[in-house]
């Protein structure tokens, strides 16, 4: 799991980003996708900075930080696990693989392993409605998820 950065990195680093960003229209967004691709997240150190190199308040930032599911305000695990929860692999048995990712893991939604191997996050939709269940390991689109692919593919994860 990647460590906070230290704070003259931290500084540094989003100095250097705001700089690359001023003269974006509407700079907020993707100042913070550059934080997240930075460090894996959005360090919480990191919205009095950003909110002052744009003149905005902290909870503005906090808000759109909160706001957008992509973003994260801690680290995320080795590995991304995300199963879809949209109405059509609901009802191809989407709620038993949740079940049972979430009782493999230890996790609820949004958790990671106690290890740091696996982030588990709902997703609305992967496009595979005929096909579902369906998640997405590490970018890796899996159809007609079972209980024991999923065993299958976390045991490859090492989750």
């Amino acid at each position: 799991m990647p460590t906070p950065p230290a704070p003259a990195d931290l500084e540094g680093r989003l100095g250097a980003i705001l700089a690359d960003h001023a003269t974006f229209e509407g700079p907020l967004l993707p100042i913070l996708h550059a934080v997240q691709a930075e460090w894996g997240y959005v360090p919480p150190e990191a919205l009095p900075i950003i909110a002052a190199g744009l003149n905005i308040s902290r909870a503005e930032v906090h808000g759109v930080v909160s706001f957008y599911h992509d973003f994260r305000e801690e680290p995320a695990g080795r590995h991304m696990l995300k199963i879809c929860r949209a109405e059509a692999c609901q009802a191809r048995g989407g709620q038993g693989i949740e079940a049972a990712a979430k009782a493999r893991l230890g996790v609820e939604w949004h958790g990671t392993s106690a290890n740091g191997g696996v982030t588990l996050e709902p997703v609305y939709c992967l496009g595979l409605c005929a096909n579902g269940p369906a998640m997405m390991l590490d970018g890796r689109v899996v159809a007609r998820v079972d209980e024991a692919r999923l065993k299958s593919l976390l045991e490859e994860v090492d989750a």
